[in-house]
């Protein structure tokens, strides 16, 4: 028997769908091949075999006349599982085809492993929610936090697709403005000028201090993927909403294809046998265990370090009592009614009482997130100028002020935190480029290590000429070849162990996902 459940699953033709007699809808399952018998599903689990097997009315998207003047397929895109398209508008906007139905095998090496393996992980796509985007969408718009529309459609043998024809043709997909360039008609990307790439964000916000992340915005998005269970939220998985002001530019997140929210991977014996060993497979459930939260926000840990860095475990707190109180039972009933009539009463019965069982818990969650990244804390100057001011702040306390260094004018504070032996094991201080001053005010007792990296540029440790050595212990210096300096009593010093991730803006970048 373990052998058959161990098997991949054989491929069944799908039926054909059932076309409405004006030809404006079609009446089809999103993936009827998920239906597995009863030794298939105590194996490889239940997930949401039923919704993808449940016959839906969706209308038709032809891209003459979906639009005035047509749609024009432009270029082909996905990764990992989906499958995208990208459609311009005559006005030179954008839309975004992206499949309903996802294949995992694609991310296996073409060979035995595929064909070995293939089958299984197609069938897996069933941990999904097909219809997940609709309620994802509209919890986002109660949370405070952007999102684009996605609409269900289904896109026939339609000539429109040009060169695409024979990969996207005859399939369900997610019809959704794409977050990219010039969106000021948009309130789900807050109208806008200049919707950027993370790539293109996180090289602005290293390179000078002038722009900056909304890091309560960006908060409030992760709680969010949290309460979702949306774990898959790596670097290419936000758009980044620009907002330029007399001198600066700050940025607010968008997240994007919400493909694993509400994921359901653990209820099989050998899916929850993987999930034992894959932490960042955590599965939807009423309850987010404290020990789950490191797992489902492992994708995004290093964006999560740097982006929120500035925030106090007080800030937790206070996004997430604001996004219980946004998220009112009224709002998920209205939210799980999205998404087509004929799953819409087992998704609400089915979703609701989670979602509220889960909202009960974000404080919860918040704090637990709060410790997961301030074990190991950052703080990551830019390309230009600035002062990191290290102080006291009570027994096992330390204060770090960041500042930027401005000539002829005051310095100008960019961040101010204290941080607690309770929660920090090590801190981290990186100077990047530009000429830093790592300034040390003793008497000092935080009884944690502090790690100084002070990158290119001419840099410099200062302390009072008063202070002993006595009064400044746990701090260490890591120098870029051919940049040590003489360290300051009490101080050791030793040779960055990465130098090519830590010199400047550009060879910091390196420490994200940026290539998906």
């Amino acid at each position: 028997m373990l052998a058959v459940a161990c098997s991949g699953p054989k491929t069944t033709a799908q039926p054909a769908p059932q076309w409405a007699a004006d030809s404006a809808t079609v009446r089809l399952a999103a993936g009827p091949q998920y239906a597995r018998g009863a030794v298939w599903q105590f194996f490889w689990g239940r997930h949401y075999r039923a919704l993808w097997a449940t016959p839906v009315t969706v209308p038709v998207l032809r891209l003459a006349t979906a639009v005035p003047g047509g749609l024009l397929p432009v270029q082909a895109g996905g990764s990992y599982q989906s499958r995208t398209l990208r459609l311009r508008a005559p006005g030179g906007g954008e839309l975004v085809l992206r499949s309903v139905d996802k294949d995992a095998s694609a991310a296996l090496p073409a060979g035995w492993k595929r064909q070995l393996l293939g089958g299984l992980m197609k069938d897996q796509t069933s941990v999904s929610q097909p219809f997940g985007a609709y309620p994802a969408a509209a919890l986002a718009g109660a949370a405070g936090v952007y999102h684009a529309n996605p609409r269900l459609v289904y896109v026939p043998d339609d000539p429109g697709l040009g060169r695409f024809r024979a990969g996207y043709a005859n399939a369900l997909y997610l019809l959704e403005e794409r977050p990219d360039g010039n969106q000021t008609g948009l309130p789900g990307f807050g109208h806008s000028a200049k919707v950027v790439s993370t790539a293109h964000m996180l090289a602005a916000v290293h390179q000078r201090p002038t722009a900056r992340v909304e890091a309560r915005a960006y908060l409030r998005a992760r709680l969010l993927d949290m309460w979702l269970g949306d774990w898959s939220r790596r670097e290419d998985q936000w758009r980044w909403a620009s907002f330029a002001q007399a001198g600066s530019v700050r940025y607010r997140p968008i997240p994007r294809d919400r493909d694993q929210a509400f994921f359901l991977f653990d209820d099989g014996v050998m899916t929850r046998l993987v999930s034992w060993f894959v932490p960042k497979y955590q599965s939807f459930h009423a309850t987010i265990r404290p020990g789950s939260v490191a797992g489902l926000t492992a994708t995004a840990r290093v964006l999560d370090r740097t982006l929120l860095a500035d925030l106090s475990a007080e800030d937790f707190q206070d996004e997430a009592d604001s996004l219980q109180r946004r998220l009112t039972d009224a709002r998920i009933t209205q939210a799980l009614a999205a998404g087509p009539a004929e799953t819409r009463a087992a998704i609400t019965s089915y979703f609701g009482p989670l979602l509220r069982a889960r909202r009960a818990q974000l404080p919860a969650v918040a704090r637990r997130y709060y410790e997961v990244l301030a074990d190991e804390a950052w703080v990551v100057g830019t390309d230009g100028s600035e002062r990191f001011i290290i102080s006291g702040a009570g027994e096992g306390r330390l204060r770090v002020r960041l500042l930027a260094r401005r000539s002829g004018q005051p310095d100008s504070l960019l961040s101010e935190r204290i941080f607690d032996r309770k929660y920090t094991h090590q801190l981290n201080l990186y100077g990047l480029a530009g000429d830093d001053t790592f300034e040390i005010i003793p008497p000092l007792s935080q009884q944690f290590p502090v790690g100084m990296y002070g990158g290119l540029g001419h840099d410099e440790v200062r302390r009072p000429a008063s202070a002993t050595s006595a009064g400044i212990k746990g701090f260490t210096w890591f120098s870029s070849p051919g940049r040590e300096i003489v360290p300051a009593k009490g101080i050791t010093q030793q040779p960055d162990p990465h130098p090519a991730l830590n010199t400047d803006s550009k060879a910091w970048l390196k420490r994200y996902n940026l290539n998906d």
